[in-house]
């Protein structure tokens, strides 16, 4: 009796891990960036930000800003500042997958 008992458990605790198991998606729902040099998005898209202070400041100089003044991360990932482009004072954002806009 304890052998067929000790089987039927055994098949429920297989069928619970393999109705468990959900299916891949069909492509990426946020796609990695592929090149430093273009945006995927013309706004900051919101995420957990793994970039450190140092990182955010020179992907952001490297798209031409300078004189960056308040670096901070934001509630949603993004890091926002003040910079200079062009001699032109204006708002700078790096969100999670590298845009700089």
């Amino acid at each position: 009796m304890r052998i067929p008992l000790l089987a039927l458990a055994a098949l429920g605790l297989l069928t619970v891990a393999a109705s468990a198991q959900q299916p891949a998606q069909n492509g990426p729902q946020n796609p990695a960036v592929k090149s430093t040099d273009q945006n995927n998005s013309s706004m900051p898209v919101a995420g957990k930000n793994s970039f450190t202070r140092g990182e955010a400041r020179s992907r952001i100089e490297a798209k031409g800003y300078t004189h960056l003044a308040n670096l901070r991360k934001d509630d949603s990932g993004v890091w926002r500042a003040k910079a200079q482009k062009d001699g032109k004072s204006t708002d700078v954002t790096l969100d999670y997958q590298g845009n700089v806009n």
